[in-house]
């Protein structure tokens, strides 16, 4: 049960009620209590009557709730799921209302509430029926909010690292399939992320710069079409700096893994203007890092 008050007029005392006129208060208490009827701020008929009112059942607010999705009011269905989980916490009400809230933020595009509540269902529901889905939907909500390769990529990171959780936790679920494609496409986008940066640097002349980044897609994004671009790059970039059997290994890492690309012609051709050709060194981080793949 609420517990209310009303009155019939509006409040129009000062809510800056200073120290010295709460002592003038007192002080005039003190004299008679007859003066107080002055400091009402209501009609002399008018005081503050208690009105119970009876508080709505936590199923009557969640199909309230579920009616505002069937109308597509995602937002209002939202407010509603929010008001049983915070009337009636931790109940089974409070449970159902959590995870549809979730899919109400989520379709209403506020893809960081969505977030939020969908790993606060996982820490308060790690072992629930819904927690795949609840791991799902916040890997979406980091996704729907991927920016083009220019800006920062921290959603892009936080996405693939809920996707990844939504395959080792949950391998059996029916969101695993579409987890994968879209980490995917989430390393993609990472990998395109640092080539421009990598580029930036190969076009000052900056080889060091540039081949740390080139290295990193080749090490953690070996299987995104990056790579041919990746290996390349560094064929070109080690050339420069003069370290010749990491060039000649970058060009036989892309030749034997991508015999037809244009990126390994190039490469050849640019190997063969110095007198060298395409060799592996066994030894050499890139055919290390792509042996432990399976590629190579």
């Amino acid at each position: 049960m609420t517990l209310r008050f009303k009155s019939g007029s509006q409040l129009r005392l000062s809510s800056r009620l200073t120290f010295p006129l709460m002592a003038v208060m007192l002080a005039v208490s003190v004299a008679g209590c007859d003066t107080l009827s002055s400091l009402n701020p209501f009609g002399d008929d008018e005081v503050y009557k208690p009105e119970i009112k009876p508080a709505v059942a936590a199923e009557v607010m969640y199909n309230q709730g579920l009616a505002f999705l069937n109308e597509n009011s995602f937002d209002s269905a939202a407010k509603r799921f929010a008001k049983v989980d915070r009337e009636y916490p931790f109940s089974t009400w409070s449970k159902k209302a959590l995870i549809m809230q979730t899919f109400a933020h989520y379709n209403a595009r506020n893809f960081d509430e969505a977030a939020i509540t969908g790993k606060r269902f996982l820490g308060l529901y790690p072992a629930s029926d819904d927690a795949a889905y609840a791991a799902y939907m916040v890997a979406n909500s980091y996704y729907n909010q991927i920016p083009d390769t220019a800006r920062d990529q921290d959603r892009a990171d936080k996405a693939l690292m809920a996707f990844r959780e939504v395959v080792e936790r949950w391998p059996k679920s029916e969101y695993v399939e579409d987890s994968r494609y879209k980490i995917t496409v989430v390393q993609d986008q990472l990998a395109g992320r640092e080539m421009d940066i990598a580029r930036f640097y190969l076009k000052k002349r900056n080889y060091t710069a540039a081949i740390n980044r080139f290295r990193a897609v080749v090490s953690n994004y070996q299987r995104t079409n990056q790579t041919e671009e990746a290996l390349a790059r560094l064929a070109e970039a080690y050339l420069a700096l003069g370290i010749v059997n990491e060039a000649q290994t970058a060009a036989a890492v892309l030749g034997h893994n991508y015999p037809d690309s244009v990126w390994y012609k190039d490469t050849y051709t640019l190997l063969q203007t110095k007198g060298l050709e395409p060799r592996e060194s066994t030894d050499s981080w890139m055919s290390k890092a792509f042996k432990s793949v399976g590629l190579g």
